[in-house]
């Protein structure tokens, strides 16, 4: 029970600094001041070592010999390198979903681009965020799951959280807007009507585009932000 509750409590140091981290609560290049950590999160030191070490491997976090731990920079060269990898990866994924995706498949990505596109009542701006997030999350690994490969999913996962907090720049310009939402609808409903006709070069075009439209989006966002 002991170390059930250790591990925990790992758990969750590890989800609310990497939430944290993605959100711009601690800035790119900010050390991490083990003092604030504790009195931010309520835990002990060894939790957030715990926690810090994961984000290390995520590269998230990076460690200062002797010294602690600071947030990762970022830089519009790791932006454009994470967004290719991913938008190249995505459309291979892509391809070999519409050749090994079932009826299963199909109906999933039907429901789950049903509920993305839904209109849904939110009390505040970050539950808009979260909200549309969490759809749009689901929408995609639901196309990339029919590729029915265990290890392109989990690389998919690896090059997700490390464009998280790119990504996250850009969805506070996009899931705040409804024309931005709007634009984001046309482009997922065409998507869906290609990946159903099983139009493997037309589908793995749009993937590949619109995976890349947040490029320009965030370097915008990066140069207001850090004149960088």
């Amino acid at each position: 029970m002991e170390t059930s509750a250790k591990q925990n409590l790992g758990v969750g140091a590890y989800r609310g600094l990497k939430r944290d981290i993605i959100r711009g609560v601690f800035q790119p290049g900010e050390k991490l001041v083990m003092s604030r950590l504790k009195d931010r999160y309520g835990l002990g030191v060894g939790p957030l070592r715990e926690a810090l070490s994961q984000l290390v491997a995520e590269r998230l976090v990076v460690a200062i010999s002797q010294r602690g731990y600071r947030v990762a920079t970022m830089s519009r060269a790791e932006l454009a390198d994470l967004y290719d990898a991913r938008a190249q990866l995505e459309r291979l994924v892509l391809e070999l979903a519409i050749q090994r995706g079932d009826d299963a498949w199909e109906a999933d990505v039907l429901a789950k681009a049903h509920t993305l596109s839904k209109v849904v009542e939110v009390q505040s701006p970050e539950e808009m965020l979260d909200v549309w997030d969490a759809r749009h999350k689901a929408f995609h690994t639901a196309i990339a799951k029919g590729c029915n490969s265990p290890n392109l999913l989990q690389l998919r996962d690896t090059l997700f959280d490390q464009v998280e907090r790119y990504r996250h720049l850009w969805l506070r310009e996009t899931a705040l807007s409804e024309e931005a939402l709007e634009r984001k609808r046309q482009e997922h409903a065409a998507l869906v009507e290609a990946i159903l006709a099983r139009d493997s070069d037309t589908a793995c075009r749009m993937m590949q585009e619109h995976l890349m439209t947040p490029v320009p989006i965030i370097e915008d966002v990066m140069a207001r932000s850090w004149k960088s």
